[in-house]
């Protein structure tokens, strides 16, 4: 029941939201909700996963089970969205909303969905979570973002809807297709297909998949929601949301389709390899900190993609030490901007500067998210970069050495936006004072664990060891 519980939590307390009044109340609300999440996700994670596995029956007639599991890899995720909410909520708690109840809510609604994507080992429970966390996205997006929040929500709506719909084709195919018609993780990896198959319906879960991480050239969502969501939203989205689609490749891609995905690896690097450097160039060019961080994600989230398919332990290991420092690291980075844009009413690079001398804290904070970022040594970044970058060496040393060029660009665009919004002389015109004490709090959070996981990142390797994995034959 421990792992119901991961779910039960948020989505009881965001049910519960939405019958408070006022502002005050659902943000504190939501702050215990998250942190009893984390307590219960601690407890869970230090049981052997033998030992935290539940299946009750669902839907009987389709022989589909409520069945939860926890490897290595989905110890690491659920970890990641139990220790992001509270920062979350404790960064953005100045940050007001219309209907603030409405807000946490439906923000405990997509918790309670990624927990069950993370949890899950049945794949039409899998398919129901999936969706469970996108429909709040999508009103928290719509009804709480920017100027253009509605056209921008509608093509983020249309993009997931439409790979989720594919995906849910190939999901019935292959449940047609098992040896005793369920939807268990175990009976999908036994399903034999022809070849032409394997290659149709490896591209319908892909697609899918590269929608929500997303990857080249499935990404043109992802700035403008980014953008115009608002910032706790943005923060889950690029911080946990985009790890679905990576962790649904590993999960239920690679090893229902070994052989295809070992076919089709050198085709899916390239296009995470052009992602990564078309990325890194666009992330040059940006004048919005926020599209910037955007692109930013893009490039990352490649390379990750690419060390998937790489098809050695050095690449899988560090994308599972990545999923979860990429994640805090880009939390960090969305809470700078949302801090200078709660005190500016910008986040255009062009309108800033100087914000050292008015704001050293946070000038100080910034660059070690910056550092982090681009995966200097003694960063939590670094260790995962460096096994993927092995793992992709050993795969093709050509892919390795023009996906590291994205390592060069991305230090040219983050020391850019340093120097562009805190060094030089303060702007007469921006009134800024020092990030209020909640900041400062979130943000010291997350330069400790950049600290200590990039000093001493052994507990995270022991956490990720026991992985459902893909078995794959070159």
């Amino acid at each position: 029941m421990i792992l119901v519980s991961l779910i039960l939590i948020p989505l009881v307390f965001g049910l519960a939201s939405f019958f408070f009044k006022g502002n005050d109340a659902p943000k504190t609300f939501a702050l215990i909700a998250s942190i009893l999440t984390l307590a219960v996700t601690c407890y869970a994670i230090s049981l052997p996963a033998s030992a935290v596995t539940y299946t009750h029956s669902w839907l009987a007639v389709l022989n589909s089970n409520f069945s939860l599991g926890v490897d290595g890899m989905a110890k690491v995720l659920v970890l990641l969205t139990a220790i992001s909410y509270p920062i979350i909520f404790i960064a953005t708690r100045n940050n007001q909303y219309k209907n603030s109840n409405q807000f946490y809510a439906l923000m405990l609604l997509v918790q309670a969905g990624l927990m069950g994507v993370f949890l899950s080992t049945d794949c039409l429970l899998f398919y129901f979570f999936w969706e469970l966390a996108l429909v709040p996205a999508y009103f928290l997006c719509s009804q709480w973002g920017g100027d253009k929040r509605l056209q921008v929500s509608f093509k983020f709506f249309i993009y997931t809807f439409v790979g989720s719909l594919i995906m849910l084709i190939g999901i019935i195919y292959l449940y047609s297709k098992t040896p005793d018609h369920s939807f268990a993780w175990s009976s999908f990896t036994k399903v034999v297909l022809t070849e032409s198959e394997q290659k149709y319906f490896f591209w319908f879960f892909f697609i899918a998949f590269a929608i929500k991480m997303p990857i080249f050239p499935f990404h043109t969502w992802q700035p403008d929601t980014y953008e115009q969501a608002p910032t706790a939203t943005t923060m889950v989205l690029s911080g946990i949301m985009v790890k679905m689609g990576l962790f649904a490749v590993a999960r239920w891609l690679l090893p229902v389709f070994p052989q295809m995905a070992v076919k089709m690896a050198d085709v899916i690097m390239i296009l995470s390899i052009i992602g990564m450097i078309y990325a890194s160039l666009i992330a040059i060019k940006q004048d919005s900190i926020k599209r910037m961080i955007a692109y930013s994600s893009i490039a990352h989230i490649g390379l990750m993609c690419a060390a998937l398919f790489a098809n050695n332990a050095e690449a899988t290991q560090g994308v599972y030490i990545q999923l979860f420092n990429h994640g805090v690291n880009v939390i960090g980075l969305w809470i700078v901007a949302n801090a200078i844009e709660q005190q500016t009413g910008t986040t255009k690079m062009s309108e800033l500067g100087g914000l050292a001398h008015k704001a050293p804290v946070l000038a100080i904070l910034l660059v070690v998210m910056a550092l982090a970022n681009i995966a200097l040594p003694l960063t939590n970044a670094f260790v995962g970069e460096f096994l993927m970058f092995n793992g992709l060496y050993a795969y093709n040393p050509i892919f390795a050495a023009v996906a590291g060029i994205s390592i060069i660009l991305a230090a040219v665009y983050t020391l850019n936006m340093i120097q562009k919004v805190f060094l030089g002389e303060a702007s007469a015109f921006l009134k800024v004072t020092e990030i209020p004490k909640n900041t400062i709090i979130a943000l010291s959070i997350i330069v400790v664990m950049v600290f200590a996981m990039g000093v001493y990142p052994k507990p995270m390797f022991h956490l990720g060891k026991q992985v459902m994995g893909w078995v794959g034959t070159k």
